[in-house]
């Protein structure tokens, strides 16, 4: 995600399903769980809850 969006326009990233399409975007453009949450940080708030609980089934 080459995008860089500032902070009062970002949108809220809550939901557990929009999570997981996000994460399964990012990584099928070939970033490493490492990597996700920075990247779609730069774009969204990230419910942190929910990424992270997402990531532990994932």
């Amino acid at each position: 995600m080459e995008r860089f969006v500032e902070d009062y326009q970002k949108r809220r990233l809550t939901d557990r399903v929009d999570i997981m399409t996000a994460i399964n975007i990012l990584m099928s453009q070939g970033y490493e769980e490492d990597d996700l949450l920075g990247e779609m940080t730069k774009v969204f708030y990230v419910d942190l809850d929910a990424f992270n609980e997402v990531i532990a089934h994932h």
